[in-house]
């Protein structure tokens, strides 16, 4: 079983930097596709980046440009790297891996999810 923690949410003004973190424990996962995803009230939970177990990126085009996905596989962490941060970024972040390795980061089933952290952008 896989354990992960969110961390680094918070308030910040619009065009600021935050760096969110995802500590998974339980096992390795340096070979999962792991993601972020964001949620507000009353809507679905969005996709925003994923990184393969080969340092590939995917990003929503929301936040292309502006944020930065990366890990260490020796920490066993995931990070978010959101610069230039507008309010509509406002939302809880969750950080998300797969169960089972794969090809490629489009192809990815996030089973093992965080409980969220919250990010709000104020104007």
């Amino acid at each position: 079983q896989v354990q992960l923690v969110e961390s680094g949410g918070g308030l910040v003004q619009a065009g600021g930097s935050l760096r969110l973190s995802c500590a998974a424990s339980g096992r390795t996962i340096s070979d999962r596709i792991m993601g972020w995803f964001r949620q507000v009230p009353g809507k679905e939970r969005e996709f925003v980046a994923g990184i393969g177990s080969g340092f590939g990126t995917d990003y929503a085009d929301s936040v292309k440009g502006r944020f930065t996905i990366s890990r260490d596989n020796a920490k066993n962490t995931m990070y978010l790297q959101m610069n230039s941060l507008k309010p509509e970024d406002t939302a809880v972040y969750y950080c998300a891996a797969d169960r089972f390795w794969r090809a490629t980061i489009q192809r990815a089933e996030y089973y093992y999810w965080g409980q969220g952290t919250q990010v709000t952008v104020s104007s």
